[in-house]
């Protein structure tokens, strides 16, 4: 009788180990191999049209699965449209598949993930319906409403704002954008059409992810000039007290060409100039001059030590462009590329992040978007921590930086930009692209002497005088937004 019952007992046992067994190979061991399994259909409905956690801004789903119709239980909604399209991107259960933060985190908004695997394992014991996790983002709501609609209808612009202390991203926005549910419909015909139609307008290609803050690729004009200047103070042949020559043009041998001084502002007034000067007025000559003397190496170098190169999609779960600095330069060439003309060309975010290491004294923090990832019980799964990711230039050269950044905004040409009662620092910058129209840059911080707030604004394809209506005046209306609160 007891032999029986202990048969029993091993049997009972073998038949648990080897349930266990099969149900562990095939949510960790076997899952990818059976989810990729072009005859396994049931298993990719399932995935396609399962229970996805929200992506949540400001405590209100900006992404989330609501009931769908007999062909899947679930289809994606979309709350907040247009605002976030940048940044969630789309997810359909068509052939228009995904974009964003739903495809970069696919795994985790589906539950799939394996850090989520003893989720997966309770929801299948108890018989629930899998669930994903929810993902909290960064992202500030009133600022982020703020900051898209400061670029106007019908505009191509993107806007990013970061908190330089920690790298967590404010608000990041661009136009133009789409709303996501004209994609994530179930109706194909209609998400197939609307894909085509986002497809061929200007400034949004959702296959090729050239459009938005950190995927276009634009010249950032005058704004280089920071990384001129971080380079020349870092060379030891330059100090605060240097004067620099700043002729009305620059000639170069073997070539008629002459790089043309800024003639916006004072430039002109003055033959030679201090660095104070020559950023206020964005002077072009002096750090022309600067390249020359320092060489293409060392201006690469440190455009590197400020993220140039860099691809920052891992760090914000986004496709991401590497901004570069050409290489194999010219005399001619070289001059051009310190001015950020040429090839030399920058995502907004690049811009964004080497502004936000000067005013974190130096250091380049990791730009970050997402808050908090959670279970569907409420399980913290990650909540990432403020992560240094290079040091860009010294503390007293950022300070020094600074200190000149101030005087651009003070009594220089981003003086619409100035906040009553606080110090901003900032810096402008104007692209020619060739065919009349400028790229319209603003980057800056404050409070200059206790950064909370750093704000990136670029306007594509816009004249000077509308350039400088859209960009530091905008800039002026998110730190005030952002101090005032």
């Amino acid at each position: 009788m007891n032999q029986a019952i202990r048969n029993s007992w091993v049997a009972a046992i073998a038949m648990f180990a080897l349930l266990f067994g099969a149900i562990s190979y095939v949510q960790v061991i076997g899952a990818q191999d059976l989810s990729t399994n072009a005859l396994n259909n049931r298993a990719l409905l399932q995935d396609i049209c399962n229970d996805r956690g929200s992506i949540i801004v400001g405590g209100q789903a900006t992404a989330e699965s609501v009931p769908g119709d007999e062909s899947c239980k679930f289809r994606r909604s979309y709350p907040g449209g247009a605002l976030y399209a940048g940044i969630t991107g789309y997810y359909s259960t068509n052939d228009a598949g995904s974009s964003g933060l739903e495809r970069e985190l696919n795994s985790e908004l589906t539950g799939n993930s394996d850090q989520q695997f003893l989720d997966r394992m309770g929801q299948l014991f108890l018989g629930q319906q899998p669930k994903g996790a929810s993902v909290e983002l960064t992202i500030d709501p009133a600022l982020q409403k703020l900051a898209y609609d400061l670029i106007p209808d019908g505009q191509r612009g993107s806007i990013v704002v970061q908190n330089p202390k920690t790298g967590a991203i404010l608000a990041m926005v661009s136009k133009p954008s789409y709303d996501p549910n004209t994609i994530a419909t179930s109706n194909s015909k209609a998400a197939a059409a609307a894909m085509e139609k986002l497809n061929s307008t200007p400034g949004i290609n959702l296959n090729q992810n050239v459009s938005g803050p950190t995927g276009a690729l634009l010249a950032p004009g005058s704004v280089f000039k920071l990384i001129d200047t971080a380079a020349a103070l870092n060379s030891g042949k330059y100090n605060k007290d240097s004067v620099l020559p700043n002729p009305a043009e620059m000639s170069f041998s073997g070539t008629s060409y002459k790089l043309p001084n800024y003639r916006g502002g004072l430039c002109y007034t003055q033959e030679k100039a201090t660095f104070a000067f020559a950023l206020e007025n964005s002077c072009n000559t002096p750090f022309a001059s600067i390249a020359e003397d320092l060489g293409q190496k060392a201006i690469s170098e440190q455009a590197e030590k400020f993220g140039f190169g860099q691809d920052f999609g891992d760090q914000l779960h986004l496709l991401s462009a590497k901004s570069q600095f050409p290489d194999n330069l010219g005399e001619t060439e070289l001059a051009q590329s310190a001015i950020g003309q040429l090839n030399v060309k920058a995502t907004p975010l690049q811009i964004s992040t080497m502004t936000s290491a000067i005013a974190n004294g130096g250091v380049q923090m990791k730009p970050q978007l997402i808050k908090t990832m959670r279970s569907p019980d409420l399980r913290v799964l990650n909540e990432p921590k403020p992560e240094v990711l290079r040091t860009s230039t010294t503390p007293d050269i950022a300070r020094q930086i600074t200190e000149w950044m101030t005087g651009v905004v003070d009594e220089g040409i981003g003086q619409a930009a100035a906040v009553p009662g606080v110090q901003v620092a900032g810096k402008t910058g104007t692209a020619e692209l060739g065919d009349g129209t400028n790229n319209s840059w603003f980057t800056g911080f404050a409070p200059a002497n206790d950064p909370q707030v750093e704000v990136t604004i670029v306007m594509q394809g816009v004249d000077v005088a509308t350039g400088a209506q859209l960009t530091s005046p905008s800039a002026k209306k998110i730190f005030e937004a952002v101090l005032n609160k």
